[in-house]
């Protein structure tokens, strides 16, 4: 018999050490973890279509309309998330930014609403790791309670301050806490092609939580 997943009350989401990134530092100074923010890069704006100058009276036509090409509307910008969908999931959460507290990154009291590390890369950026959290909640009710549930190929998408952004999940893990540690350096990695890294508390073993769960998706467009 599968054994049921048990999961527990909201926790943060932590991880210790002293881990020296490219481009960003995390270190545990006076018992906190210090983060170096970072600006995204904005996408570059996309060539325009224009249509071809009239042929003199004199030439001959062809037969056939040169087509034009259509239009295409510019890709949204880095912004900062207001709201996260998952169809698979059926979640629709809205999207606060957060700070670390004392060597934690602490998701929004109401589970129903999602928290984006303000100090990492914003959604859409060029560079970096956009990473979002969310509690757990045993009884159900968290906006991230299914998470592990994601499969490579699901689509996520953000609605930011400059526009819809949309990604197709490209991994799921899930770390024991000690695993989660060291593989800090990649998780919060802001030197990566720009992504977005989904976190939440796992494992709920009646007192804590053993795991984390965490989703990396790749933008799309």
């Amino acid at each position: 018999m599968t054994k049921a997943r048990r999961r527990g009350r909201p926790a943060p989401l932590r991880w210790s050490g002293s881990i020296a990134l490219a481009g960003i530092a995390l270190a545990i100074v006076g018992g906190y973890l210090q983060f170096g923010d970072r600006a995204g890069a904005a996408a570059p704006d996309l060539p325009t279509t224009t249509t071809p100058a009239p042929l003199p009276q004199h030439a001959a036509r062809p037969s056939h309309p040169t087509p034009v090409a259509p239009s295409r509307k510019p890709a949204a910008r880095p912004g900062r998330p207001i709201r996260l969908t998952i169809p698979r999931l059926q979640v629709s959460a809205a999207v606060l930014g957060i700070a670390t507290e004392q060597g934690a990154l602490i998701p929004p009291s109401n589970p129903r609403k999602l928290g984006w590390w303000s100090g990492g890369a914003q959604p859409g950026a060029r560079l970096g790791s956009a990473v979002i959290t969310g509690h757990t909640v045993h009884t159900g009710g968290g906006a991230f309670d299914n998470l592990e549930r994601l499969q490579p190929g699901d689509t996520v998408g953000v609605a930011t301050s400059r526009g819809d952004l949309s990604y197709r999940v490209a991994a799921v893990t899930t770390y024991r806490k000690q695993a989660l540690a060291k593989n800090a350096a990649h998780i919060f990695d802001q030197t990566v092609p720009g992504r977005l890294v989904l976190i939440t508390c796992e494992d709920w073993n009646g007192k804590v939580y053993l795991s984390n769960a965490v989703v990396i998706a790749e933008r799309t467009t």
